[in-house]
């Protein structure tokens, strides 16, 4: 087991060193990444997963409740998935510039916002999809967040009038095949894998980490995670701050 430092100053200069002596680094984040955004996360004491609603956020974000409650499934999507006031933080803009100076080659978010590119990401392998890319299961247009939010009810192809379906993963559904395999090949060729603001429990995405077999492992995240006894340094702190250098 490696060092844990829980002050953001310290984290971010250990982070900085890191990836300075690393040749290929890869980052592989979650909600937590975007927590500092105002976009709230799933599993910590104010994530949706402790609010009170009608049925369980599990439910309504799976498969069945799409297609069963369409117009609940849709009333919950606008008002808790899609966060078009969110602004890149100093996690996302420095992520971008690292990958910009040649040392990041890929960024492997949980996360459906698209703010990694809002900050000049390229090459962001999106596991879960995302809220701008919202495809007519009859002819296949593609409609974005902003449409869905000007739409009421639930929402139809204004191309054919066909059935609106979101790009992102519901659970009961499988991540997408070229995804996870391009995100298990860039996690490979790694020699430093930087996990930020995920609790890694979540599979299989989670399992993702299995495939790093280079030299330093970092993970960036306020609780304890299931591969911190197997990380070379842990930053329990802020993972805004923790990027700040």
């Amino acid at each position: 087991m490696g060092r844990t430092v829980t002050d953001a100053r310290e984290a971010a200069s250990e982070l900085s060193a890191a990836i300075d002596a690393a040749k290929s680094v890869v980052f592989f984040g979650g909600a937590g990444v975007s927590t500092a955004s105002g976009i709230p996360d799933f599993r910590s004491e104010d994530g949706l997963y402790h609010q009170h609603f009608k049925y369980p956020p599990e439910e309504m974000l799976s498969h069945h409740f799409y297609v069963s409650h369409t117009e609940e499934f849709y009333d919950f999507y606008r008002t808790r998935m899609i966060a078009l006031d969110a602004k890149p933080n100093q996690a996302h803009y420095k992520l971008a510039e690292l990958e910009r100076a040649g040392k990041l080659t890929a960024v492997i978010t949980q996360n459906i916002d698209g703010l990694h590119q809002m900050a000049g990401s390229k090459n962001v392998l999106e596991l879960h999809g995302s809220v701008h890319r919202n495809i007519c299961q009859r002819c296949g247009s593609v409609q974005s967040a902003e449409w869905i939010m000007g739409a009421t009810g639930v929402p139809r192809c204004p191309e054919c009038g066909g059935p609106i379906k979101p790009d992102v993963v519901l659970y009961e559904e499988s991540l997408d095949e070229h995804v996870l395999m391009a995100s298990v090949e860039a996690i490979a060729a790694a020699d430093l894998l930087i996990i930020g603001g995920t609790s890694l429990v979540v599979y299989p995405a989670a399992g993702l980490v299995n495939y790093f077999e280079g030299s330093r492992l970092v993970i960036v995240n306020k609780q304890p995670t299931p591969q911190d006894a197997r990380a070379d340094l842990v930053c329990a702190c802020d993972i805004a701050a923790a990027f700040d250098f």
